[in-house]
């Protein structure tokens, strides 16, 4: 008979947590049973003392608790953590096929039911971030499972690499680093690789790129460009890495220009081009979206046909929603203003802070203010090895859409 502390919650975080929320914040918990260390598993409880689930307890955080499980039968041993994992696998492997499970998220966190944990696999390399003390402090066995379950699966994994250097984990009262994860059985991690993604080459730099390395959850969405891309100057806005550039070019642009400020994603770009042999269809371009897109309105300059929006969150709170409202409408606005009626608009947005709702709001005010209409070719999410868990709004967070220009 397992024994844990109970946190007893109001009402209102009860009703959150029946709808499927998994976190319990520090204001909602009205009384404590039993003692406990950060980090622990602890049950939580209505006020009438019925079991609502059990999750990870931390005091340092504003997420009081992460609910992990609603049954009562749970036992948190290494098969539960291996059953989990199972799971999150099996799934990729269905939704994603064999081809792409080579390269997808293996793990996202609350939708997969490990709170505050990223793992994405690129090849025979995982790279893994966590948020969460509980994971933290079990992050060992989870990584060794994953290992043994990936190779009953016939898949080789070389080498784990950590990449916990943001700064959320000290909400959590974790220390900021980066570094190979040291398991019997594994050797040395390298910390570059390339891999095929659509049937392009990407190189990703496992300890100095962005996040894990690549962006992998416009894998789709990329193919999407490819379908209007042909014949059609396109112009690549926050490339990153080039990769919906390098997806124009593939399919028969006519032109397409990669545009970033940051030197160091227009030097992997280049990278990316000279690996794919696009040298000759490509032209980057280091630069600030928002006056380049100024300077050619100002000119009146009509030099594309096709522009891709694909920004940085611009918000990362509630409280900033406004401030990022103003960019989005901004570089949608000027990019529609560019484009010749007929021409094409992709854009996005990957900040769940950023509500669909409005972010659709945003697109009607600017097309209005820059006298057009909009033609909806596609809407569409992340790919599917980011999955929605419904209830959970912060994992519904990237939006993206192309449209024809009327």
């Amino acid at each position: 008979m397992r024994e844990f502390a109970k946190l007893y919650i109001t009402k209102k975080a009860e009703h959150s947590a029946k709808l499927g929320h998994p976190w319990v914040f520090g204001e909602e918990v009205i009384r404590i049973e039993g003692e406990y260390s950060n980090g622990d598993l602890v049950d939580v409880m209505n006020d009438k003392a019925k079991y609502i689930g059990t999750g990870f307890v931390n005091d340092n955080s504003k997420i009081r608790v992460r609910i992990i499980s609603r049954n009562t039968n749970d036992q948190f041993d290494r098969s539960f953590f291996a059953r989990r994992i199972r799971y999150a696998l099996e799934y990729r492997l269905t939704v994603m096929g064999e081809d792409n499970f080579k390269c997808c998220r293996l793990i996202f966190g609350e939708a997969d039911q490990f709170p505050g944990l990223t793992v994405d696999r690129f090849n025979d390399i995982l790279v893994a971030q966590v948020l969460c003390l509980g994971i933290d402090q079990r992050k060992t066995m989870i990584f060794e499972l994953l290992v043994e379950i990936l190779t009953e699966m016939g898949q080789t994994i070389h080498g784990i690499y950590e990449r916990n250097d943001v700064g959320i984990r000290q909400l959590e009262g974790l220390e900021e680093y980066k570094a190979p994860v040291q398991l019997q059985g594994l050797g040395e991690c390298p910390t570059e690789t390339t891999i095929e993604e659509n049937g392009i080459l990407f190189k990703v730099d496992i300890v100095n790129g962005q996040k894990t390395g690549f962006f992998l959850d416009q894998k789709f969405n990329r193919l999407a460009i490819r379908r209007i891309s042909k014949g059609r100057r396109v112009l690549d806005c926050f490339t990153h890495t080039g990769a919906f550039a390098l997806n124009a070019a593939a399919a028969g642009a006519a032109s397409v220009t990669a545009v970033d400020i940051s030197k160091e994603a227009i030097d992997v770009t280049r990278e990316n081009i000279a690996l794919n042999g696009f040298e000759d269809k490509i032209e980057t371009l280091q630069a600030n979206v928002f006056d380049l897109l100024t300077e050619m309105v100002d000119k009146k300059e009509r030099k594309y046909d096709l522009i891709i929006l694909d920004p940085p969150a611009f918000t990362k709170s509630s409280h900033t929603v406004k401030n990022a409202l103003n960019g989005y409408k901004e570089i949608n606005y000027k990019a529609m203003k560019l484009l010749p009626r007929g021409g094409y608009l992709a854009t996005c947005s990957c900040s769940h802070f950023m509500p669909e709702g409005l972010f659709i709001h945003m697109l009607k005010e600017a097309a209005f203010d820059a006298d057009v209409s909009l033609r909806q070719v596609e809407a569409r999410q992340q790919a599917p090895d980011h999955p929605i868990l419904y209830n959970v709004p912060e994992t519904n967070y990237l939006k993206f859409y192309v449209f024809q220009v009327v």
